[in-house]
C-alpha cells in the first residue's frame, strides 16, 4: 500500500508539472537540410563550444555551419569504405591528451562545466574527428608525392626565416627532412580534400534554412 501511494504521488507530480514543461520546451531551429539529414541550431551551438574548448574561440556562425556541411559529406562517403572507427583504447588517448592541456582533470572538467559540455559529447566529436580525418588521409595520402627538391625549397625558404626570426638556432636540413616530409603531406592532403569537398557539395542537395541551395 505505501508502494501504491508513493508510485501514484510520482504520477500526479508528474502530471502536474507535465504542462509546465511543455511551456517551457524549446523547439529546435533547423538551419539546413542535407539529403534527408538536417543541421540544427544546436548542432551549430555544441561546434562552438567544443571550438572554445581547443581553440580557445568558436568561428562564425557561417563557418561552423560549413564545417558541419563537409563533415556529412566525408561522413557519408566514409560510410562506404573500408575505414575503421577509432577504437575505445584511441578515444580514450585523444580523450587524455586533450584533458592534459588543461594541466589537471579538475581544471578540464571545470571548463567543461563552463562551456556547457559533457564528456561524452566531447568523446562524440573527438571520434568523429579521428575518424574523417583517417578517411581523408586514406583517400588523398597515395596521391600525395613529395620530391627531395621541394623538401629543400620549404626549408630554405619557409623554416630557417621563421627559426632566425624567432631567434632560434638553425639545424641542418638532414635532421629536420622527415618532418618538413609530413608536414608537405599533410598540407596535400588539405589541399586535395578541400578540393575534393567542393566537388561533393555540388552533388549533394544542401538547403539553407531562409536561404537558397549551396549548389
Amino acid at each position: 500500500m505505501v508502494l501504491m501511494r508513493k508510485t501514484l504521488v510520482i504520477v500526479l507530480l508528474g502530471l502536474a508539472l507535465a504542462p509546465a514543461a511543455r511551456a517551457q520546451q524549446v523547439i529546435d531551429r533547423i538551419v539546413a537540410r542535407i539529403e534527408n539529414d538536417v543541421i540544427t541550431e544546436s548542432d551549430l551551438n555544441e561546434l562552438g563550444r567544443y571550438q572554445k574548448l581547443v581553440d580557445g574561440k568558436e568561428q562564425p556562425e557561417a563557418k561552423r555551419l560549413q564545417e558541419l556541411v563537409e563533415q556529412w559529406v566525408v561522413n557519408h562517403e566514409a560510410t562506404f569504405s573500408a575505414i575503421r572507427k577509432p577504437t575505445e583504447k584511441e578515444l580514450k588517448e585523444a580523450y587524455d591528451q586533450l584533458q592534459k592541456r588543461f594541466g589537471t582533470p579538475a581544471i578540464f572538467e571545470k571548463r567543461l562545466d563552463d562551456l556547457g559540455l559533457t564528456e561524452k559529447q566531447v568523446r562524440d566529436m573527438l571520434e568523429r574527428q579521428i575518424f574523417l580525418s583517417r578517411f581523408l588521409e586514406y583517400k588523398f595520402r597515395p596521391e600525395v608525392q613529395v620530391s627531395e627538391r621541394q623538401i629543400e625549397e620549404y626549408y630554405r625558404n619557409t623554416l630557417v626565416p621563421e627559426l632566425k626570426r624567432t631567434g632560434q638556432s638553425v639545424p641542418p636540413l638532414e635532421s629536420v627532412a622527415d618532418k618538413i616530409r609530413q608536414v608537405l603531406i599533410e598540407r596535400g592532403i588539405d589541399q586535395r580534400a578541400a578540393k575534393w569537398l567542393d566537388e561533393m557539395r555540388t552533388r549533394w542537395k544542401v538547403v539553407m534554412i531562409g536561404g537558397k541551395p549551396s549548389s
